[in-house]
């Protein structure tokens, strides 16, 4: 099981980045998607939740409206676009798939400067 988060880096307040996670190793139709986040010295955070058709989603209050959360089930991939972003944004970004097991990724940084 894998999965792989990309897309972070480095932006300046105000900017934008989209983040992707490919999964494999699991029937990723199935699984529930989410976002986390975890900022220094705090705790890991959900940020955004979408189920395994993508009928729903689900956000953190501190980023509605700015993110939005979506998937490819032909991809096995889910994104976060995220806008209008704010220094305290800056964290490491985990995508996680939960079904009957939770799998987690590696995580990928975001740093968003003021």
């Amino acid at each position: 099981v894998h999965l792989v988060e990309s897309g972070g880096g480095l932006v300046q307040s105000g900017g934008s980045l989209r983040l992707s996670c490919a999964a494999s190793g699991f029937t990723f139709s199935r699984y529930t998607m989410r976002w986390y986040r975890q900022a220094p010295g705090k705790e890991r955070e959900l940020v955004a939740t979408i189920t395994s058709s993508g009928g729903s989603t689900s956000y953190a209050d501190s980023v509605k409206g700015r993110f939005t959360i979506s998937r490819d089930n032909e991809k096995n991939r889910v994104y976060l676009q995220m806008i209008s972003l704010k220094p305290e944004d800056t964290a490491v970004y985990y995508c996680m798939a939960n079904y009957d097991i939770n799998y987690w990724g590696k995580g990928t940084v975001v740093t968003v400067s003021s």
